[in-house]
Order: structure tokens, then C-alpha cells, then sequence
């Protein structure tokens, strides 16, 4: 396939991207520092997240993994630049964030966030012309190339109705990753799929992600998807969520599941979550280098 300058710049970006990391492996591509994060209801101000710290590598796969109602959702929200912390900062190459940007890109698990009047390739290219990105050639040629990627060229003319939902979760990531942002934002993306169709996804996003090494922020409350999606686990405790650990979890892949190892893992991190008086147990479990205990 003939590439332009617009997919060509990119290819070379990645190149560059990962020559930088391994130059630079403690520079951090996203620092979250000390951030706590705060919303009113009617009756109080609740406290979602408490002081949580992390970074995120370039062409990290980072998942911030926790029961429901422990922020993670709303850390997203705010490394988007939707939410803006009651302490602490948030920072994306080296700029804080106070806003969002196209440098930030968020994949939901609702996909009928897709225009239902616009084609597949329209709606992979909207954002770039909104943006005034690229111009609609280029836009076309770069939409095209990441519709390949994600195996949907032959409906590139189909309108999303058309669409099962695993369809429609590849062109939401085909149209984020054609912003080419810096870091790529998914809230729970495989949730609402049946769980043959999230296992074909995850393995989809896998295989995406070794092809072009983008950086991605990822959120789940399955521990499985936690260890077969990331490379880096934070554990986040329940409401308000504050970092229990992080984990090194690159040795697990959708082959690992179902296997003695990966279970034995599986269940650690769950008593690392839940089970406060056993957290010495669990650490004395794990691998010293798989593992750092925050408390």
C-alpha cells in the first residue's frame, strides 16, 4: 500500500517515538502527581480520587484497575482535561493539563457516539477536518489507513447501524488513532460487548498496538482484562480510590488466560484490592520486580 506524507509522517513518528523511549526510558510521557478529585451532589462534596500518583511511558499499555466507584473513570476524565483536580496536577509531555486537546483522544464504551447519518469513513474523518488537522484529501488517505488496520476498509461506506458492536468499537478506535494522538484514553471500550466479541477486541487492540506502538491509558474493573490488555497495572482501592500498587503485568497475553499462573495472579490482585490485612501476603506472592506496594 502506497502511503502519503500525512501516514508516512506518522510511520516515521512512531520510529521516532520509540527510538526517544529507549533512549529516554525514565521520561515519563504522562505524570499524574498528587491528584485528588472532588464532585458536588445535592447534599455534599464527594471525594472520588485521594492523592493518587503514576506515570505513564510512551508506548505504555497502563490500566488503572478497581471496583466500580473508585474514580477511575473520573481520572480519565481528567487526564482528558474534562475535570480539573481539587489538588495535585496532571501533565502531558512536560504541559500541564487544563483543558481537552487532540493530543488526547477518549474511546467510551457507548458507541453510539457515532454520527448514525455519517458513513464509517466520514465518521473517521470528521475529527480531523473539525480540527482543521488535515485537509480532506489527506484526511481521506489517513482514514483509509487506519480503517485498514482495524479490518473494516470493505465498510468504509456502510453507516454505523449497520454495524455489530464490535464493528463499531473499531471504527471509534480507528478514528481515534487517526488524530494520531499522544496518548490514547479508553473508559471500560469492550464493556457492553458480549464476552466472545470483548475477547476478539482485546486481542484486535493487542495486535494494533504492536503494529503501531501508540500510548495507552486504559480503564477496567476486570482483572482479567487488566492483565491481558496491560504491561502496567495501578490498583486503585475503593471509594475514594487511592493507589493500593502497580504492577508489571507484560508476561500475560490472551494465551495466558485460563493457565495456573495467570489465575494464581488473578486471585493475588484481588486480595491486593479487597483484602487490607492481607496485603503482606500478596506482596510476599508476587515477584519483588512485579509489584510496589503503595502503603
Amino acid at each position: 500500500m502506497v502511503m502519503n506524507a500525512a501516514v508516512q509522517s506518522h510511520t516515521a513518528s512512531e520510529g521516532t517515538n520509540t527510538q526517544q523511549a529507549t533512549q529516554h526510558a525514565t521520561e515519563a510521557l504522562l505524570k499524574v502527581q498528587d491528584v485528588s478529585l472532588e464532585y458536588r451532589t445535592p447534599e455534599r462534596v464527594v471525594r472520588a480520587t485521594h492523592q493518587v500518583s503514576f506515570e505513564v511511558d510512551p508506548a505504555d499499555r497502563f490500566v488503572l484497575l478497581g471496583p466500580s466507584g473508585c474514580g477511575k473513570s473520573t481520572l480519565l476524565k481528567a487526564v482528558a482535561g474534562f475535570i480539573q483536580p481539587s489538588e495535585g496536577q496532571i501533565r502531558l509531555a512536560g504541559v500541564q493539563v487544563k483543558e481537552p486537546g487532540p493530543d488526547r483522544i477518549v474511546v467510551f464504551q457507548e458507541f453510539d457516539q457515532l454520527p448514525p447519518w455519517k458513513t464509517v469513513i466520514e465518521n473517521v474523518i470528521f475529527p480531523l477536518l473539525a480540527s482543521r488537522t488535515l485537509k480532506r484529501p489527506e484526511a481521506l488517505e489517513r482514514a483509509r489507513y487506519y480503517l485498514e488496520k482495524v479490518g473494516l476498509s470493505a465498510f468504509a461506506d456502510a453507516y454505523p447501524h449497520t454495524l455489530s458492536g464490535g464493528m463499531k468499537a473499531r471504527v471509534a478506535i480507528a478514528r481515534a488513532l487517526a488524530m494520531q494522538p499522544k496518548i490514547l484514553l479508553m473508559d471500560e471500550p469492550f464493556a457492553a460487548l458480549d464476552a466472545l466479541t470483548r475477547r476478539k477486541m482485546q486481542e484486535e487492540l493487542l495486535e494494533l498496538w504492536e503494529e503501531v506502538r501508540f500510548t495507552l491509558l486504559f480503564v477496567t474493573h476486570s482483572i482479567e482484562e487488566a492483565l491481558v490488555v496491560g504491561n502496567r497495572i495501578l490498583l486503585l482501592s475503593p471509594h475514594p480510590g487511592r493507589v493500593r500498587a502497580e504492577i508489571n503485568s507484560h508476561q500475560y497475553d490472551l494465551k495466558s488466560l485460563g493457565g495456573i499462573g495467570f489465575q494464581q495472579t488473578a486471585q493475588r490482585i484481588h486480595r491486593l484490592l479487597f483484602d487490607e490485612g492481607e496485603t503482606g501476603q500478596a506482596e510476599s506472592e508476587l515477584n519483588f520486580q512485579d509489584i510496589r506496594i503503595a502503603y
